[in-house]
């Protein structure tokens, strides 16, 4: 029969696949500091040649990487989904903004679905403290913040649904939309009654994740995409309109 004696494991192949899995999981993000070597064999459990030796092999395996002076950290191991070409070709056409709210409406939908059963009580946690800075943040009118707080409230659904393909795919996708690949986000949240409108949204997406009502989830998920859907559809249209009125203007002054 084929088989061997089972070998000991090296200290530092356990410490690569623990660190491995928490940036499979989404724990350890892009850009990421690890602590101090110091700190972080205490952490462990190991020497320092170990450690060293289990960073080496996940810098060699591209996952970690080294800064002069500043330490070790996550490598961005994102990247796009996308060519750069077809980023541009998304950039360019509407019609790729709106499969996009589509994407997310069913991608989302699904994770909060997810998030409501098999999130631990420190993911509900942390979407509630993401949702409470978004409270905070709200009176304060900065689209900057807002917008990224509204991300990092969609992300954090995401996380707590906990599946790792969805998660990096979603990471990735968004990181597109936070450049503006699909559209401005910051633009919704300089209007006043729209603001207004999607905290709520985000409000009834955190109360029933709370509540653990994965049917309740889901459907404000859909509720709240298909209102970005028909705000961005209208300013679209509003946007037009003053080309166009702007054209005829521009036109009779040369008559």
């Amino acid at each position: 029969m084929p088989f061997q004696k089972v070998q000991p494991e090296k200290l530092s192949t356990s410490v690569v696949r623990q660190i491995e899995l928490l940036i499979l999981r989404g724990i350890l993000r892009p850009g990421e500091r690890l602590p101090a070597e110091r700190e972080l064999s205490d952490r462990l459990g190991v020497s320092r040649p170990s450690l060293r030796e289990a960073i080496a092999s996940l810098q060699d395996k591209g996952l970690l990487t080294s800064k002069a002076g500043a330490g070790i950290f996550v490598a961005d191991v994102l990247g796009s989904a996308f060519s750069e070409s077809l980023v541009q070709l998304f950039s360019a056409h509407d019609e790729a903004v709106f499969d996009y709210i589509a994407f997310r409406r069913d991608m989302e939908g699904l994770a909060a679905e997810r998030a409501a059963t098999l999130a631990s009580d420190t993911d509900l946690q942390v979407i509630q403290a993401v949702f409470e800075k978004m409270e905070a943040a709200h009176p304060k009118r900065n689209p900057t913040d807002e917008a990224q707080l509204d991300a990092d409230f969609h992300l954090a659904i995401i996380e707590a649904s906990h599946n790792v393909i969805m998660l990096h795919m979603m990471r990735s996708m968004y990181q597109l939309l936070r450049e503006g690949v699909f559209y401005n986000r910051m633009i919704m949240f300089k209007q006043r009654t729209t603001r207004g409108e999607l905290l709520e949204q985000h409000r009834a997406i955190n109360s029933a994740l709370q509540a653990r009502d994965a049917e309740a989830a889901r459907m404000a998920v859909v509720a709240h995409l298909d209102y970005v859907e028909t705000a961005l559809t209208n300013y679209k249209k509003s946007t037009q309109n003053e080309a166009i009125a702007k054209q005829r203007y521009e036109h009779e002054l040369n008559r």
